[in-house]
């Protein structure tokens, strides 16, 4: 049992910086993958990125490679997505979820993650 709570959304403007947070409660934090997915208006839940553990892995959407970027502090339970040079199309709710950590990981995949948070909008004004 996993609870998750984001925040840090907003409303920026075109090229601003946003840092949303997710901060864990339940049972070990460090026993869960960590993943950051968001879903706009009218669209599916898209993938944006992953965390393994202990942070030694991390993977990103195309969409958003180069702009930003995970991680975590398993000794604050929180894990945190660096936003850079937002664009209106990152406008979205974002959510956190934990998986359970397993032989095989498939991080982009709604499925393998067991725990969601609520979301945090983010709003990218043109």
């Amino acid at each position: 049992q996993v609870q998750l709570v984001e925040s840090g959304g907003g409303l920026v403007q075109a090229g601003d910086s946003l840092r949303l947070s997710c901060a864990a409660s339940g049972r070990t934090f460090s026993s869960y993958h960590m993943g950051w997915f968001r879903q706009a208006p009218e669209k599916e839940r898209e993938f944006v990125a992953a965390i393994s553990w202990a942070g030694g892995s991390k993977y990103y959407a195309d969409s958003v490679k180069g702009r930003f970027t995970i991680s975590r502090d398993n000794a604050k339970n929180t894990v945190y997505l660096q936003m850079n040079s937002l664009k209106p199309e990152d406008t979205a709710v974002y959510a956190c979820a934990a998986g359970y950590i397993r032989s095989s990981w498939f991080h982009d995949r709604v499925n393998e993650y067991d725990y969601w948070g609520q979301g945090t909008q983010v709003t990218v004004s043109s």
